[in-house]
């Protein structure tokens, strides 16, 4: 037991070292236009509201990304309407102009209080390591959404 612990000493030092020793920095990824279907409020539950936002398709371009969002998915919202914040659980699927789909699950907060105005989220991406998207699945990702007429804008950034 303390040889296990011993290594696993090590190898935490180890890595330790060999941090990153730089600032962050953001790399842009791509743009995703998101549609969605009409919402609806599935009730109230003992954390809050809890409203469905179906995704109904969609398509996304950047230089680093660039292919269509997949109908099915939805956003599972977590409304609090006495602290004016919402949080936001996006699952769905989309496909790369190459045709390799990709899992993705974005979480974030949309606040609307007296304290300003705040919406981000942060994408995680679950790709096939064997193809040329498995960098998505070894970094971390913010986004920007933005409300459109027709779609959900959200501007995604690799951090670096």
């Amino acid at each position: 037991m303390k040889k296990i612990l011993g290594i696993m000493l090590f190898l935490l030092l180890s890595a330790a070292g060999n941090a990153q020793r730089q600032e962050p920095a953001l790399e842009y990824v791509c743009e995703l236009k998101v549609t969605c279907g009409k919402a609806f409020s599935v009730g109230v539950t003992a954390h809050g509201e809890r409203v469905v936002i179906p995704i109904t398709g969609g398509t996304f371009d950047g230089p680093l990304l660039s292919g269509t969002v997949l109908g099915g998915g939805a956003d599972y919202q977590l409304v609090d309407r006495s602290r004016h914040r919402t949080e936001l659980e996006a699952i769905y699927n989309i496909m790369t102009a190459d045709s390799v789909c990709i899992h993705v699950r974005n979480t974030g907060i949309l606040y609307d209080g007296p304290d300003g105005f705040y919406f981000r989220t942060s994408p995680k991406f679950e790709a096939p390591f064997d193809s040329r998207y498995g960098w998505l699945n070894n970094a971390v990702f913010i986004c920007e959404p933005q409300v459109r007429r027709d779609y959900i804008s959200l501007k995604v950034w690799r951090v670096r």
